[in-house]
C-alpha cells in the first residue's frame, strides 16, 4: 500500500528553475566566463548544484576541485536567498496546497529529497509555512550524487523509518512527485512509483517515463493512485 509521498522541491514545490538560471549565469560572468542560454535546461535541471556546475565548468575546460565547487555553490545560494528576501510572495504552482491538504487527510508522511542546498530548502519552506509538513529532507548537502542515482531516495526512506520505525516503509510502498526525466529515473531505480508533472518539461517527454502524469498538481487524484497501490499487493498476494 501507499505509506509515504517524497516531492523534489524545485519544480515541484517552488517555481525558481528561472532564478537558478539567471544565478548560474552570473556566477560564470564572475568566473570570466560567458554564459550560453542552454546551459542550465542542459546540464543542470533534475540535478545537484554540485553536479551541474561542474559540469558546466568541465566543459569549459575548467579544472575543479571541491573546495572551489563549494565555494561557488555557497556564493551562488547566497545570492539565491538574497533574491528571495526581495519577492514578496514565493512563486509556488497551482494545487499544491490542496494536494498538501489531501495527503495529510490521508495521514501520508511527507519528505523532500532534491538535489537544492538545504539552507535554500529551508528558506523557502518557512517562507511557505510548510516547515512542519514534511517530517524528513535529503538535500544536495547529504548525499554525494546527484539524480538520477537513486540514492537521496533510498536516504529518504531510511530517515522515515528512523523517525517512524513502525511504518516499516519499503521504496514501493512510496509515491515520488517529479517533474524532470532525471528526477524520475531516481525515483524509479530506486524501487518507488512516479507522478511526473509537466511544469519543466513537455507532458509526453514525462509521460515516457513516469507512472502518471499530470499538465498540473490539481489534476493528481491522489485516491486513485492509493487504490492502484492497493490492487498492486492485493494481486501480489494472490
Amino acid at each position: 500500500m501507499l505509506k509515504a509521498v517524497l516531492f523534489d522541491f524545485n519544480g515541484v514545490i517552488i517555481n525558481d528553475e528561472p532564478l537558478h538560471s539567471k544565478l548560474l549565469d552570473k556566477i560564470l560572468l564572475e568566473e570570466n566566463l560567458r554564459p550560453k542560454p542552454e546551459e542550465y535546461w542542459e546540464m543542470c535541471v533534475g540535478r545537484s548544484d554540485r553536479a551541474g556546475l561542474r559540469e558546466v565548468l568541465h566543459r569549459r575546460g575548467r579544472v575543479v576541485n571541491d573546495d572551489y565547487l563549494t565555494a561557488l555553490i555557497a556564493r551562488k545560494s547566497r545570492y539565491y536567498q538574497a533574491e528571495l528576501a526581495n519577492i514578496e510572495k514565493l512563486p509556488t504552482y497551482p494545487g499544491l496546497e490542496d494536494l498538501l491538504f489531501q495527503i495529510r487527510a490521508a495521514h501520508l508522511p511527507m519528505a523532500i529529497v532534491s538535489g537544492a542546498v538545504r539552507a535554500e530548502i529551508d528558506l523557502v519552506l518557512e517562507r511557505l509555512n510548510l516547515t512542519q509538513q514534511f517530517m524528513a529532507i535529503v538535500a544536495g548537502d547529504d548525499i554525494l550524487v546527484s539524480k538520477p542515482e537513486p540514492d537521496g531516495y533510498l536516504l529518504a526512506v531510511e530517515k522515515l523509518n528512523a523517525l517512524l520505525p513502525d511504518l516499516q516503509l519499503e521504496p514501493q510502498n512510496c509515491l515520488a512527485i517529479e517533474d524532470t526525466p532525471a528526477g524520475i529515473e531516481a525515483a524509479k531505480r530506486a524501487g518507488m512509483q512516479v507522478v511526473g508533472v509537466a511544469n519543466t518539461y513537455p507532458f509526453h517527454m514525462i509521460q515516457r517515463q513516469a507512472n502518471w502524469t499530470v499538465d498540473y498538481l490539481t489534476d493528481l487524484e491522489l485516491e486513485r493512485v492509493r487504490q492502484v497501490f492497493l490492487g498492486r499487493e492485493s494481486a501480489q498476494t494472490v
